[in-house]
């Protein structure tokens, strides 16, 4: 390993990460100019863009012939999502969990991991297969709008920029996005070559961990700004998301085949645990709250998954 393949890694993954950013504060601002409202803005268009990352690296992964990386960064970002991010929050700071996790954003999540599991045991998810992630997806997305709280109250979100620096802003973050992928892939790539180390653990780790940074930031940002607004049903929704869009997207474009056999016998197994272990950690020991305690335990679990990862 080089100087230039960790070099190409970091600055692929930092102009990566500046694209998603810059992405979703243009898409936030042009859905407001047209009036659409927040509610959907935070489901859609938000969840859209704060997944660009994961999005991008996947469908371009594919495209390169890199299967397992696609499909290893949709696992492993829903594994750091719950057993990276979530267990670094609440060892800061505990939050307290709205009755609406568990009545509705964990048993969509629980089916997305679960379908997940379906289609990927035979090898191959199919363009038919991606399509029915979508559909998935946009059902989803359509169910919760309609089960919503009316009595939530929601985020204010102020919109300055003209609808002139919103597409300029919009540019730049696609242009961002796409040189920010194509380093970062390859980085990933020569640096899984040059370690002899396959592509799905370098996807599973470097890539899925570099991906979620933007929600580890934001969650840690909030934490130390004592905002107590952050909610386990955003990284759910997360997972979700990834599922049905990330890896339905990336399928529609080019069918992905599984090559290294250990994603189907154990990282799906370990993404279904994390989804699972958090519901009676949120009942237990104390009710509707996510603690240090459970931070504990949760980055425990996701600690000894590295290690067997690698050893």
């Amino acid at each position: 390993m080089d100087f230039n393949t960790i070099f190409l890694l970091i600055f692929g993954l930092i102009v990566l990460i500046i694209g998603g950013n810059l992405l979703l504060k243009s898409a936030v601002s042009i859905s407001m100019k047209f009036g659409i409202p927040r509610l959907l803005i935070g489901m859609t268009v938000v969840s859209l863009a704060t997944s660009a990352p994961e999005l991008i690296v996947s469908i371009k992964s594919a495209i390169k012939g890199s299967p397992d990386l696609a499909i290893s960064n949709v696992l492993g970002s829903n594994i750091a999502n719950l057993g990276l991010v979530l267990g670094i929050t609440i060892l800061f700071s505990p939050i307290n969990i709205s009755k609406s996790v568990y009545k509705k954003e964990w048993p969509i999540m629980m089916f997305s991991a679960l379908y997940f599991l379906i289609v990927i045991l035979d090898g191959v998810i199919t363009k038919i297969e991606g399509g029915i992630l979508v559909c998935f997806l946009i059902i989803t997305i359509i169910s919760l709008i309609k089960l919503r709280d009316k009595n939530e109250v929601e985020d204010q979100l102020e919109n300055e920029d003209s609808i002139i620096k919103s597409i300029i802003i919009l540019f730049f973050g696609g242009l961002f996005l796409f040189y920010g992928s194509e380093w970062f892939i390859d980085g990933a790539i020569q640096l899984a070559n040059s370690f002899g180390i396959s592509e799905r653990i370098i996807g599973i780790t470097v890539v899925s961990v570099g991906t979620s940074i933007p929600e580890l930031v934001t969650s840690l940002v909030a934490v130390f700004n004592k905002e107590k607004s952050i909610s386990l049903g955003n990284l759910l929704g997360s997972n979700i998301f990834n599922v049905f869009a990330v890896l339905g997207i990336t399928s529609l474009v080019t069918p992905l085949s599984v090559l290294d056999q250990n994603i189907i016998d154990f990282d799906i197994y370990v993404m279904l645990f994390f989804a699972a272990l958090i519901l009676p950690l949120i009942f237990f020991p104390k009710k509707l709250v996510l603690g240090r305690k459970e931070g504990l335990i949760i980055l425990l679990f996701y600690s000894f998954y590295l290690y067997n990862l690698f050893y």
